[in-house]
């Protein structure tokens, strides 16, 4: 199987780095979708939700503040501003995740409608995921 090589990285360090089935990106002309192979691109990313298919086939999510991103046949390198991992073990740890990435979409927008919008799909995808 065919695998992407992604890192998400921040001024504070990687949030994340291995590989993965595939990757969608909230990209600046809408939400786009990479798999291997993928044309090499380019791009500014917009607050908003990264979503990763793991090999194993789990999803993770990653909020944005906003950032930039470079694909190419076998990666995707995100440099992010800001950004939160949505993951943890417990209920609790899931839902502390969720405030970090609401409070860091509040700071970077002022478009209450978008983050409804991306708060409402993370909680969504962290309910399904427990």
């Amino acid at each position: 199987m065919e695998t992407l090589k992604l890192d998400i990285v921040t001024p504070e360090g990687k949030i994340f780095s291995n590989s993965v089935k595939s990757v969608t990106l909230p990209g600046s002309e809408g939400e786009f979708g990479v798999l291997p192979g993928h044309v090499g691109v380019i791009t500014t990313l917009n607050a908003g939700v990264i979503e990763i298919e793991k090999i194993d086939g789990k999803k993770e999510l990653v909020a944005i503040n906003w950032g930039h991103v470079k694909v190419d046949e076998m990666s995707v390198d995100v440099l992010a501003e800001g950004a939160v991992d949505i993951n943890g073990d417990s209920e609790s740890e899931i839902a502390r995740a969720i405030a970090d990435a609401k409070q860091l979409l509040e700071e970077s927008t002022d478009n209450n409608v978008a983050v409804s919008m991306v708060v409402s799909r993370i909680e969504n995808a962290a309910k399904s995921a427990l």
